[in-house]
């Protein structure tokens, strides 16, 4: 079975420099291989295509049998980097933190501990109000774009 670091390490290796992220390497037991990457800006079919061709390069295919796919993760995805959190700053999200209460707002102020929520926030059960709330990375259990059709 093909390591996972060492997929990591193959594609930290490419996109160094680049503007591209690596969001996620999953390696099976059967040995088929998920990387996930983005771009603030969005990744390209061709970026893809680059690191796939890049990664095939590297892998000794008379020694080896896998299945490779690169792709962007899916626009439903829950963030696991924090570059995705910069690349969605200033557009909506949904937050659940570890405790399971669901937040929804205008993600800002993403920092390398965590960032803020400009959320509308019941007061005593009826009353709304725009809050910022302040989160810590560890106090969440999920965030993830909120889709908006204009």
């Amino acid at each position: 079975m093909i390591e996972k670091t060492k997929i990591e390490g193959i594609v930290k290796e490419f996109i160094n420099g680049t503007g591209l992220f690596l969001v996620s390497v999953k390696v099976s037991g059967a040995n088929r291989i998920t990387v996930l990457a983005d771009k603030n800006e969005g990744i390209t079919i061709d970026e893809c295509a680059s690191i796939h061709r890049h990664i095939e390069t590297k892998l000794d295919r008379d020694v080896i049998d896998c299945e490779l796919q690169v792709s962007s993760p899916g626009l439903d995805m829950p963030f696991t980097v924090i570059e995705q959190y910069h690349k969605n700053e200033g557009k909506k999200v949904e937050v659940i933190d570890i405790d399971g209460i669901r937040y929804t707002g205008m993600l800002k102020n993403v920092t390398s501990g965590g960032f803020e929520l400009e959320a509308e926030v019941k007061i005593k059960g009826k009353t709304k109000e725009m809050k910022e709330l302040s989160f810590n990375f560890e106090q969440i259990k999920t965030s993830k774009v909120i889709l908006t059709i204009k």
